[in-house]
């Protein structure tokens, strides 16, 4: 690992210096903002791993992204790869629309199991649970409680 020698312009300085004294921001893009800062005066990964308290291959990262991608990727985490949505837009809307459909007969209302187990039987949703459903119908801003 190699160390990177960082040499920021005065606009990005200017620029970073105002992104960490103002406004809410979140703590990895200020530590982010840090280490460039830091990098800037002549730190080493380690001496500014110790002041920020992160790992020393962090810094490392950070700089090599600014090096790379330049500034603003250097501060925003890049997208993370998880676990595929498994019910798209059009099942969504299926769930959606039979919560809001008249209960079965015998029922006063619909109840998130009893959703489950309507839809379950559907092509589709043989896999589909009790969170599933749940987390759908609180992105919709749909509550059943």
């Amino acid at each position: 690992m190699k160390s990177l020698e960082i040499r920021l312009g005065e606009e990005e300085v200017q620029f970073l210096n105002e992104f960490v004294k103002k406004g809410f921001r979140k703590a990895r893009k200020v530590y982010r903002a840090n280490v460039l800062l830091l990098a800037n005066k002549g730190k080493k990964e380690a001496e500014i791993a110790k002041i920020l308290s992160v790992h020393r291959k962090t810094v490392w990262r950070v700089k090599k992204r600014y090096l790379e991608e330049g500034l603003e990727a250097a501060l925003k985490d890049k997208p993370r790869s998880g676990q595929p949505i498994k019910y798209d837009e059009k099942k969504q809307a299926e769930i959606i629309a039979l919560a809001c459909s008249d209960p079965p007969e015998g029922r006063k209302r619909w109840s998130i199991r009893l959703l489950v187990e309507e839809i379950h039987g559907k092509e589709g949703f043989e896999t589909i649970n009790f969170e599933s459903v749940r987390l759908i119908l609180k992105k919709a801003g749909l509550s059943l409680g």
